[in-house]
């Protein structure tokens, strides 16, 4: 019967591929990013992103690796816990270097992840510890066909990182791009190694460098209230022993699909309207459909006349139909699983890369589950655009049916308030899809021209001195020079340097602050994340300066130590006082604030504000990247 009308099965099935291959794609992404985003990786339903929180503080931070260590020990209701730290490393190529991405992860990260190597082997556990003791590298199956053409003799070789000889130890499996949803790991190095991928010092024994990005692994069994109980009172234990540093310190257990240090958290609410948006259109198929059978229905009238006088049945004449929509259903969810199949990288496009050597990695992830959710939506759509069709075309008058051909399948009326209820709700689905679509691209475009605080229309260019061989005087130096030289480029209006800029995955500095006549509650220690500018910084960026000065040159090490703090943080801290010439504590020294900063946004454009202050580069230079 489809053969016979080729023009209706080609529309049709052009209608509910449509509906169900674009439910099938965002399904995917929705099952390759937030349910099971990691390929390879065993039992991923017991596994949790492991967050550092401050009670009193919005957001989040890490946890120290001695905390870290303390939890793992301690800790009796999990299976496993794994350090995951994204960081980027400086590739040497001959004379040349290039950025690439990699993960510090503990010893035990392919092991607790079930992942194992296709030559080579992962880390022991003895290269977990040690000051920059084990330079070994495991390296991603990209690099490995990419950069060394597939060499089968690779484990022993050699390979530059940061300045590093790296010996490489291992190559990981094709589909494993590490544990981080955004971007694909180049490499991964053990966590003896983390001083020489981050140049603000060793942070292995220090509790209060709270750096460490993690998961873990729950027994099977426990369920996640009970594995957060015990780390509340492990983290008591550690704030009693530890007051200094761990005051006001918590430790929380995500889903990973709410994941707060990578893309997870982000992608959530835009794959929720994505998936709203791709089942209306899936509705509006299935009454696009509905429609075209009714219409084809007049042409089958005479068809379903004789069926029922050679003694068919009612109940036959619909499970034919049915029979007929279910067909048209699997051969479009077929097409659906296809484009599915096609699209399930797409998302890459949305994220331009932003360097060189970084891979963007947003997977679709076509398992089994989503197999079984197409055909959910296969049988469910069959339901939707053919039962009442089906039910309406069985209700033949058989005898006046017989007597003449004008009796048609439906009676008039019944057939046009039908068609008429279809058109309706395809009209009402199509209206509500296009305002929602046209309140979506508003909000977005609402977003995308609004103020982030600071202006975007500058230029942002990276340099890794250290991994070049530069101490820290020569790079002092150094990037006095490059200012001065790019200040008088033609064109260029001003320009400064800054440890991290906003918007990037790389962690600001933060620390306990003391403030003079301010009491905070019990057991919470005000923590607050700030980061080191030049002069020129706040001009640069087109922050405004609300009140006081902004930095000069000779706020260096030869001056008193000061701090220009936003104005939430004036606010909270110094509520109904002037702040310019009050004091903080930042890691025992004392810094006088000398200006106030409008509120900028530091992560994203919707971030609520928070306290943030900063600090002349010059004062606390800890290697500069970013210019």
């Amino acid at each position: 019967m489809l053969r016979r009308s080729p023009g209706f099965t080609v529309l049709a099935l052009l209608c509910l591929t449509l509906g169900i291959g674009s439910n099938a794609a965002v399904f995917s992404w929705i099952e390759g990013i937030l349910i099971r985003p990691y390929p390879l990786v065993s039992h991923q339903d017991r596994m949790f992103a492991l967050v550092g929180t401050t009670r009193g503080v919005e957001g989040h931070n890490g946890l120290s690796y001695p905390d870290f260590v303390d939890f793992e020990k301690n800790a009796t209701l999990f299976e496993s816990f794994i350090v995951d730290k994204i960081t980027g490393t400086s590739l040497s190529v001959g004379d040349r270097a290039e950025i690439a991405s990699v993960g510090i992860v503990t010893a035990n990260y392919f092991d607790a992840l079930g992942v194992r190597p296709i030559l080579g082997r992962g880390f022991r556990s003895e290269e977990g510890t040690g000051r920059n003791a084990h330079p070994v590298v495991v390296i991603s199956y990209r690099t490995w066909r990419d950069r060394y053409k597939s060499d089968p003799e690779i484990i022993g070789k050699t390979q530059y990182l940061n300045g590093v000889q790296h010996t490489i130890v291992g190559v990981a499996p094709e589909k494993f791009h590490g544990t981080f949803i955004g971007y694909s790991f180049s490499f991964w190095v053990p966590t003896s190694m983390q001083e020489t991928f981050d140049s603000t010092g060793y942070k292995l024994e220090n509790r209060g460098a709270r750096w460490i990005e993690g998961y873990a692994f729950l027994k099977p069994g426990v369920t996640r209230q009970q594995a957060q109980a015990e780390l509340n009172s492990i983290a008591q234990r550690l704030e009693n022993d530890f007051s200094d540093t761990n005051r006001g310190h918590e430790v929380q257990l995500f889903p990973l699909w709410k994941t707060p240090f990578n893309g997870a958290g982000n992608m959530s609410p835009t794959l929720a309207i994505t998936m709203a948006v791709v089942f209306l259109v899936l509705l509006i198929a299935c009454a696009n459909v509905s429609n075209l059978l009714l219409a084809r229905s007049l042409l089958r009238r005479h068809e379903m006349t004789m069926r029922l006088a050679l003694g068919a049945g009612r109940h036959r004449l619909v499970k034919q139909l049915l029979t007929e929509g279910l067909l048209l259903s699997l051969i479009a969810a077929a097409g659906g699983i296809a484009v599915a199949c096609w699209c399930r990288n797409a998302l890459v496009f949305a994220f331009p890369s932003p360097a060189a050597g970084i891979v963007i990695d947003y997977p679709g992830q076509i398992d089994w589950r989503v197999l079984a959710v197409s055909a959910g939506i296969c049988i469910g759509s069959t339901l939707l655009f053919a039962l009442v069709p089906a039910i309406h075309a069985s209700h033949v008058d058989l005898s006046s049916a017989l007597k003449t051909e004008g009796g048609g399948v439906l009676s008039g009326s019944s057939r046009s308030r039908l068609r008429s209820a279809l058109v309706l709700v395809q009209v009402s689905l199509s209206f509500v899809l296009l305002a929602g679509t046209g309140l979506l691209l508003q909000s977005l475009n609402k977003m995308r021209n609004a103020s982030p605080g600071f202006s975007t229309d500058v230029i942002v260019s990276g340099v890794d001195l250290f991994s070049g061989g530069y101490n820290l005087e020569r790079a002092k130096i150094f990037h006095t020079q490059l200012l001065d030289r790019v200040r008088t480029l033609p064109g260029v209006e001003s320009a400064a340097l800054t440890r991290v800029y906003p918007f990037s995955y790389t962690d600001f500095s933060s620390a306990p602050i003391e403030v003079d006549g301010y009491q905070p509650p019990p057991n919470e220690q005000p923590t607050v994340e700030y980061y080191e500018v030049t002069e020129d910084y706040f001009t640069t960026l087109g922050i405004p300066i609300v009140s006081g000065r902004a930095l000069i040159r000779t706020d260096d090490e030869n001056a008193p130590p000061v701090a220009i703090i936003n104005e939430t943080m004036a606010a909270k801290y110094w509520p109904g006082k002037n702040a310019l010439g009050q004091r903080l504590k930042v890691k025992d020294r004392w810094l006088q604030i000398i200006g106030i900063a409008k509120n900028a946004n530091y992560r994203t454009k919707i971030e609520a504000p928070t306290p943030f202050f900063y600090v002349p580069l010059r004062q606390n230079f800890v290697g500069v990247r970013n210019s």
